[in-house]
């Protein structure tokens, strides 16, 4: 009996020691600035490419929807951020670890002051579809021009 007793108390142990971690993991998406088409644009006549880098463990960066967004970018000229749509990254939405480059034409840009130049910079952020928001990169300055 004493024994029994002893083989059902360590497959209970057993049991419990084996026990998974029910916590799903998190991934947040991971941007990184790459490039700029132009640092000095004359206003309303350049459009800038921005290209930056993503990381994203799940790969659930992006919407089929062109109405959601999940891209946001502050000019630092402005108080308010600009939303952006990207498309799903992975096919089928699979839940897939993914990197790689995306590149986004801003339209052109122009000056809001009465000077005959400016500068702005611009601050990406990325939200993935779980919510999970990716650090901020700063874009290195851009001088707008006058067009007269």
């Amino acid at each position: 009996m004493k024994r029994a007793f002893t083989i059902i108390f360590l497959v209970i142990l057993v049991g419990f020691g084996c026990k998974q971690d029910e916590t799903p993991e998190v991934f947040y998406p991971e941007i990184a600035f790459v490039s700029m088409s132009h640092d000095d644009v004359v206003e309303f006549d350049n459009d800038v490419a921005i290209t930056f880098s993503y990381f994203d463990g799940d790969g659930d960066i992006g919407y089929d929807d062109p109405d959601a967004h999940s891209l946001k970018i502050k000019d630092s000229r402005l108080q308010e951020f600009d939303w952006f749509h990207i498309p799903p990254l992975t096919p089928d939405n699979l839940p897939l670890e993914i990197e790689g480059e995306f590149t986004v034409n801003l339209p052109p840009l122009f000056l809001l002051g009465n000077g005959g130049n400016e500068s702005t910079s611009f601050t990406f952020q990325l939200q993935d579809r779980t919510g999970n928001w990716s650090n901020q990169f700063v874009t290195p300055e851009i001088l707008i021009r006058d067009s007269l």
